[in-house]
């Protein structure tokens, strides 16, 4: 798949527009397919589940035959396989390194996939009996504790421009974390 669409995006220019445009070509390719794949899964989901529920509803009122007896046994085997590759694939986006047998923990990799960035940011501080929070207040109290730390500038030709101070705040901030 992933050689017929490289070879398939011919673009003129130097080797490396070549490259970025099949790179480009690539990613965009990759992400609709990604998405299609996860729609199709989430519809095969939906109906594996509502197909189960139909047949339970009437297993309530009636004896199954043995027909619906096999298929709600499939219906079931599958249910278990697309729930063990969900569970996986919220494994590889959480990048943990231990996975047990039969576990179906799927809450819990969500919850480290989407945790990482509540880890990284700072909502709050304390400078003594003061607590700052807020984006604007921390990054007022972060431009001038490191002000204070390195003192004014004498002679320095460098100006730090305000729009600047997000982006160091932020590298800061991921620095602090790691």
């Amino acid at each position: 798949m992933v050689s017929v669409v490289w070879q398939s995006t011919l673009v003129v220019g130097s080797p490396l527009e070549r490259w970025q445009a099949k790179i480009k070509r690539l990613h965009q390719y990759l992400r609709g397919w990604a998405k299609n794949l996860s729609g199709a899964y989430k519809k095969e989901k939906t109906t594996i589940l509502n197909k189960l529920d139909e047949l339970d509803k009437k297993a309530e009122t009636d004896i199954l035959n043995e027909f619906e007896l096999d298929l709600k046994h499939v219906i079931n085997e599958r249910l278990a396989e697309l729930l063990r590759e969900e569970e996986v694939k919220w494994y590889q986006r959480a990048n943990v390194k231990h996975l047990l047998e039969a576990d179906a923990n799927t809450e819990y990799y969500h919850l480290l996939a989407n945790g990482r960035y509540q880890k990284t940011h700072i909502f709050q501080l304390e400078d003594g009996n003061n607590i700052i929070s807020g984006d604007a207040q921390l990054k007022r109290h972060i431009t001038k504790y490191y002000k204070d730390l390195f003192g004014p500038s004498d002679n320095s030709l460098i100006m730090l421009d305000e729009s600047q101070i997000d982006d160091i705040a932020q590298f800061l901030i991921w620095k602090m974390s790691t």
